[in-house]
């Protein structure tokens, strides 16, 4: 029984697969699918991405063929796609899927994207096109401390608690105050919404050690198969914010001359340590059922 299923009378469960990269969700998703002969939902916010392959770690074609997934592959790097929508989207899914099945598996390493679907969004103006552009234009130039400078500037309670390093959270915050005129921390009311579901949260208990192992291995695999590549094929677009991430940016840091590949690599393995220690920090939010 779930942890929440004792306090609601829901009939429908969604178990949530939420953990570390490389750490072996896919594999637990399918297997749990079958187990509960259901489907899987994506919450990996860039596996999105059909132009986005190698570098995202999607499912294998045996993988996907042996449960149906969805929300893998489903949009382009061209169409604005954010957490909002796929709130959206992910309950006409579900609601959609439960007239079928009593359970279904969600996974994926998004943490904020999980959130979305499980608990509701607190609720932000949309953007105007061109604010963002600009937005984004105005970080290309003058580069991240810059932007860290303005979000302090604009909202010191969520510059306080951020993350200041990853600079897709702090373009949110800063695109927000600018359409809004207001903080991007007064639309956070951190009220969850109902849903008509239970939720099972589920992980996988691994070494640290073994854990990043398992990504510095799963990079050069990457290399192996074609990742720069893939990276070349998406260079043109590299201002697109579904580009915006690990695997990518660093390669066309390499391309752009300002690093070598060698030195790419590692920035790849490395950020990607750093990203799977956030991951397992955002751990702490779940009442978690461990494997």
């Amino acid at each position: 029984m779930s942890i929440m299923s004792s306090l609601t009378m829901n009939t429908k469960t969604l178990k949530v697969i939420y953990g570390p990269t490389a750490i072996g969700k896919t594999k637990l998703a399918i297997k749990l699918a079958k187990l509960h002969n259901t489907e899987v939902i994506s919450a990996d916010s860039r596996q999105f991405y059909k132009e986005m392959s190698i570098g995202t770690a999607i499912p294998s074609k045996d993988e996907l063929n042996q449960v149906r997934h969805h929300f893998i592959h489903h949009k382009s790097i061209h169409e604005n796609f954010n957490v909002n929508h796929f709130e959206q989207e992910g309950l006409n899914l579900t609601n959609s899927l439960f007239e079928k099945y009593d359970t279904l598996i969600l996974v994926g390493g998004s943490g904020l994207y999980i959130d979305a679907l499980c608990k509701g969004l607190d609720k932000f103006p949309e953007i105007d096109d061109n604010l963002r552009d600009n937005t984004r234009l105005e970080y290309q130039k003058n580069g991240l401390k810059w932007l860290q400078d303005e979000v302090k500037k604009l909202d010191i309670k969520f510059y306080q608690k951020a993350d200041v390093n990853n600079p897709q959270r702090l373009l949110r915050c800063l695109e927000v105050c600018r359409q809004s005129g207001q903080s991007y921390s007064s639309f956070r009311i951190n009220k969850s919404s109902q849903r008509l579901f239970d939720v099972d949260y589920i992980s996988i208990k691994m070494d640290r050690d073994k854990l990043y192992n398992r990504i510095n291995k799963r990079v050069d695999i990457m290399m192996e198969n074609g990742l720069l590549k893939e990276a070349e094929n998406l260079y043109p677009y590299q201002n697109l914010n579904a580009l915006q991430t690990v695997g990518y940016k660093e390669l066309f840091m390499f391309m752009d001359n300002k690093i070598k590949l060698e030195k790419a690599i590692d920035l790849i393995k490395q950020n990607s340590r750093r990203y799977a220690k956030r991951q397992i920090t955002w751990l702490k939010r779940y009442p978690i059922q461990w494997f």
